[in-house]
């Protein structure tokens, strides 16, 4: 007897969430008259953040990483799956989905935004699995063909969209660095022999870190390093707040914290920290005291403040 065709189904964490999966009965209502047969799969925020951590779970509350699982079928010519949108988690996120799992009898490990020793590196780095825009990449494996089809291209072309009006006194305006930025201190170089490479920071004081251990490199492969000035970044900000001001319009500000894991965080910090200028000053004190960082936005602050003597000044300010 042949076996019966699979379609997965994914449970996701996105929104709509509920059409999610009030919709599965439908679909598989549907298929079970062609005897296709729809099988759910858990690639939600929490079922991976699960699926990495079984060494802390009772045996009745592990899950299968599905994930992996998904991503060698998608490998084979018979994989079909049905992928509904995800969260690209970010660090907020993730955080508070580890307090949800944790509430729900779950003893998976907090998140150590700064590991202290070999164990937390250990976390952060299962963590880092889980966080930004972790599930395309496995089910497109690196790539993705978003090409629209020739009949959509036809239609559009036949109906085009029209635009409305552009006035040429319009106050719109893209701001963009004009020096130590990445695009500023970009550098590229064609590696000449095999060798090796690695990545210290060298801080102003003499100290030295290590971003990234000893790595090879092959003949003719191309490497490219840049840097971003964090003083000239938020003198940059703080110029473009004043002209918005003046101009009186609004500040808006695009990043991409879920895939541009490490820098775009610490930009967005920058941005909270230079737009809450005077706040940050005026209680610099307390916000080390409670370990505040600027890069995970103004929740995370509030939700640090919670309960302190001086929360009502610092919300007024």
């Amino acid at each position: 007897m042949a076996e019966k065709s699979k379609i997965v189904y994914t449970w996701t964490d996105e929104a709509p969430m509920l059409a999610t999966h009030s919709f599965l009965p439908i679909v598989q209502a549907f298929a079970k008259t062609a005897d296709v047969e729809i099988v759910p799969k858990d690639i939600s925020l929490s079922g991976r953040i699960l699926a990495n951590f079984p060494q802390y779970l009772k045996e009745d509350q592990k899950v299968e990483d599905a994930l992996a699982e998904l991503g060698q079928l998608a490998t084979q010519p018979e994989a079909n799956i049905i992928k509904l949108p995800n969260i690209s988690a970010s660090v907020p996120q993730l955080t508070a989905a580890i307090a949800e799992l944790q509430k729900h009898g779950y003893a998976v490990p907090n998140y150590p935004a700064e590991p202290k020793d070999e164990k937390e590196e250990e976390i952060r780095s299962a963590y880092a699995k889980v966080l930004g825009s972790a599930v395309n990449p496995v089910l497109r494996e690196g790539n993705s063909d978003r090409r629209a089809p020739r009949a959509v291209k036809n239609y559009a072309k036949a109906n085009p969209h029209r635009m409305g009006e552009w006035s040429s006194d319009s106050k719109t305006k893209v701001a963009h660095m004009s020096k130590g930025d990445f695009y500023g201190t970009e550098k590229s170089v064609t590696v000449s022999k095999d060798g090796q490479y690695q990545i210290i920071f060298k801080g102003s004081d003499g100290s030295e870190q290590t971003l990234k251990s000893l790595a090879p490199l092959k003949e003719g492969e191309i490497i490219d390093s840049s840097v971003m000035n964090l003083n000239a970044l938020k003198g940059f900000v703080a110029d473009a707040i004043a002209e918005a001001k003046a101009a009186g319009v609004l500040l808006s500000a695009h990043l991409k914290a879920t895939m541009m894991k490490i820098s775009d965080p610490i930009i967005f910090g920058a941005i909270v920290q230079t737009y809450f200028k005077d706040v940050f000053e005026k209680y610099a004190d307390v916000f080390k005291e409670q370990d505040i960082n600027p890069n995970f936005g103004l929740a995370t602050l509030f939700e640090k403040i919670k309960g302190l003597p001086q929360e009502a000044e610092i919300k007024a300010d």
